[in-house]
């Protein structure tokens, strides 16, 4: 996989367009002025979470004794169901199911808003597979995070510029997009596991 492909895979599972009205419905109950600095700490934390499983995710399936083509597997039957989310949402609108209430820390908005299982399963999948490639995956995870970096900080802009409806559209062409990758990734796995 190249660099652009592995980071255009992280950047359509991270969805920051789609998630553009849960930071805002996330962020509604903080002080206007502390919104930005919320957003850019949980943008940090993602990143940072999103580099600790590209590093030592392979030394976690080691000890749990996990083969690539589980992570594979499974990491697309988690794709798959985030994507059906996407197209098809819950009455609430959530793709990630219920949120708490208050200032988020680390839950929802880092993890698993946007440095979710999906994403974590393909950032180890990526490492497990070509791990002699580590510094191209570290680039294609700072890609895609500074890429949805932007899109997320300015979130009340796009929903402005795009509406209701056009976010709604944007998000489910995304997640058709996601839920194609997902078998792709799924039947990846199915095939090695065979070999």
């Amino acid at each position: 996989m190249e660099i652009w492909s592995a980071a255009i895979l992280l950047f359509l599972i991270i969805d920051p367009v789609g998630n553009a009205a849960i930071i805002l419905s996330m962020l509604k109950p903080v002080a206007r002025e502390r919104r930005n600095k919320v957003l850019i700490r949980e943008l940090l934390i993602a990143l940072a979470i999103m580099l600790l499983f590209l590093y030592l995710g392979q030394s976690f399936l080691s000890v749990m004794n996990l083969k690539q083509e589980a992570v594979s597997v499974s990491g697309a039957i988690i794709l798959f169901i985030i994507a059906i989310r996407m197209i098809f949402p819950t009455k609430d609108g959530h793709i990630m199911g219920e949120l708490p209430s208050g200032e988020p820390m680390i839950v929802p908005l880092a993890t698993p808003l946007i440095a979710g299982p999906s994403l974590l399963a393909a950032v180890m999948l990526l490492a497990k597979q070509e791990p002699d490639r580590l510094l191209d995956w570290t680039l294609a995870v700072l890609a895609s995070w500074f890429v949805s970096a932007c899109i997320m900080m300015y979130a009340s802009q796009l929903h402005s510029l795009l509406g209701e409806r056009g976010l709604y559209a944007l998000e489910r062409l995304m997640g058709m997009m996601l839920l194609m990758l997902s078998v792709q990734i799924f039947l990846n796995g199915i095939m090695d596991y065979v070999k």
